[in-house]
């Protein structure tokens, strides 16, 4: 199993109203990936970051595999989502994949 984990910083552009909209947009968007792309085992984002935290939002999701991972990044429902929903917000991102036991 293969876990990719990113963390996003949306733009200092945004009002709060826009900010909210725009996080369940990702959220809906993204989760709604789950069935869709071969391979993704488990998906979600959080959103309820606790005061002090330097990112907006967390994507967690599972891949059986990092060929699945490699393919996910890639796949036209994903691209269309961070197209759509994610990346025209977003000021900074981290990731981090890894294999788990």
């Amino acid at each position: 199993m293969v876990r990719h984990i990113v963390l996003w910083k949306l733009t200092d552009t945004l009002d709060a109203q826009e900010k909210a909209t725009v996080i369940q947009n990702i959220q809906k968007g993204l989760e709604g990936l789950l069935g869709t792309i071969p391979g993704l085992t488990a998906i979600r984002v959080l959103t309820d970051a606790l005061p002090g935290a330097t990112a907006d939002l967390m994507l967690e999701t599972s891949f059986e595999s990092e060929e699945a991972l490699r393919a996910y990044s890639v796949h036209p429902a994903h691209l269309a989502v961070a197209l759509a929903n994610v990346r025209p917000y977003i000021q900074s991102r981290l990731s981090f994949d890894c294999r788990m036991p």
